[in-house]
C-alpha cells in the first residue's frame, strides 16, 4: 500500500449554513449549523485513507476539547496521528465556514495552535518512511524543511499551498515540489508568465478550475479535464478531495488523465454533500464514474 504523509493544518470547524454570504452593514440568516474535524492537512488524509491509501499526519492541535475531538474523527477514520503535535496550554484553531444556498464558501477563523510545528518538531524519520509528501498551508520554514528532507531522500513531494499564497514567501517548499497545486485565483498570483516559460516549467503543475474541472501540466504535456455537472451544496474541502483523488491514482498508476477524473469525481462527490469531510471511498468514485458513462 502507498504511504503518503500529509503535512499542514488540523482545525475544527464550524459550518454555518446562511441564505447568503454577509456583505457590509448587511445580515444573514443561519438556516442550520454543524461542527466536525477540518483543516487542508487533515481533510486529505482522511480523504486518502477513504481511498485505501496508507495516510500519516503531520500537524498540531492544542491540548483542549476540541483538539481531542479532532482526534478522534482522525483516529475513527485510520490517519496515523504518530506526526501530531498536541500543543500544551494551547486552543485548537477553530475556523467558522460561512456556506450560502449555491455551496461557495467564506471562512472565519482564529490563530490557534494549527501552526504550533516548528522546524524542529519534523522528525526527518518520518518524513523519510513516506512514498510520497504532501504540503498544504502551514509556516514556511516548516514547509522546506519538510520539503528538504524529502528531496534529500529522494521522495516526492506536492504542495497545495493554499488561500494565503500571496501573503507568505514558500518560495524554498515549492523549489523541492515535483508537484504543485493551484487554483485559478492563486496561478494568476504566481504565474505572471506562460507556464513553460516559468519557473515551474519543469515540475508538474495543477490549476484547480472549481465545476469546470482542472488541467494538468507536465513538463511533456498538457491534459484537461471539464469536470462533473454537479449542483453543489458545500464546496469546502472540494479542493481537499480532489488532491487525494488525483495523488490516489497518479501514485498508482502514473497516469495524469486517470488522476486528473479521479481527481474532479472526488471533488464533485464531496461538493454535493455538506461537510469538508465528504470525500468518498474507492467504490463510491467508481460508482459515480460508472453513471457519468
Amino acid at each position: 500500500m502507498v504511504r503518503v504523509l500529509t503535512a499542514g493544518h488540523v482545525n475544527w470547524d464550524v459550518t454555518l449554513r446562511v441564505d447568503r454570504l454577509p456583505e457590509p452593514d448587511g445580515e444573514s440568516r443561519i438556516d442550520s449549523q454543524q461542527a466536525s474535524g477540518g483543516g487542508s492537512a487533515a481533510n486529505v488524509a482522511v480523504a486518502l485513507s477513504n481511498l485505501a491509501v496508507d495516510a500519516e499526519l503531520l500537524g498540531s492541535v492544542g491540548d483542549d476539547e476540541h483538539g481531542l475531538l479532532a482526534r478522534r474523527e482522525l483516529e475513527a477514520a485510520d490517519v496515523d496521528l504518530g506526526s501530531l503535535l498536541v500543543a500544551e496550554d494551547a486552543e485548537t484553531t477553530v475556523k467558522y465556514l460561512l456556506v450560502d444556498q449555491e455551496g461557495e464558501v467564506a471562512v472565519l477563523g482564529n490563530d490557534g495552535a494549527n501552526e504550533a510545528v516548528s522546524p524542529d518538531d519534523v522528525d526527518p524519520e518520518a518524513v523519510r518512511a513516506a512514498d510520497h509528501v504532501h504540503l498544504t498551508s502551514q509556516r514556511p520554514d516548516t514547509a522546506a524543511r519538510i520539503a528538504e528532507v524529502a528531496a534529500e531522500a529522494g521522495i516526492s513531494v506536492s504542495f497545495d499551498p493554499g488561500r494565503r499564497l500571496a501573503d507568505r514567501d514558500f518560495s524554498d517548499a515549492l523549489a523541492d515540489s515535483d508537484i504543485v497545486f493551484l487554483n485559478d485565483r492563486e496561478a494568476r498570483t504566481v504565474l505572471e508568465d506562460e507556464y513553460t516559460e516559468s519557473a515551474f516549467a519543469d515540475r508538474t503543475l495543477v490549476i484547480k478550475r472549481g465545476a469546470d474541472g482542472a488541467v494538468v501540466h507536465t513538463p511533456d504535456a498538457t491534459y484537461e479535464h471539464p469536470g462533473f455537472g454537479i449542483d453543489p451544496v458545500d464546496t469546502t474541502g472540494a479542493g481537499d478531495a480532489f488532491a487525494a483523488g488525483f495523488l490516489s491514482a497518479l501514485l498508482t498508476t502514473d497516469d495524469h488523465e486517470r488522476a486528473l477524473e479521479r481527481g474532479n469525481a472526488c471533488g464533485a462527490i464531496t461538493a454535493a454533500e455538506e461537510g469538508a469531510r465528504a470525500a468518498p471511498s474507492v467504490e463510491a468514485v467508481e460508482a459515480f464514474l460508472d453513471e457519468q458513462f
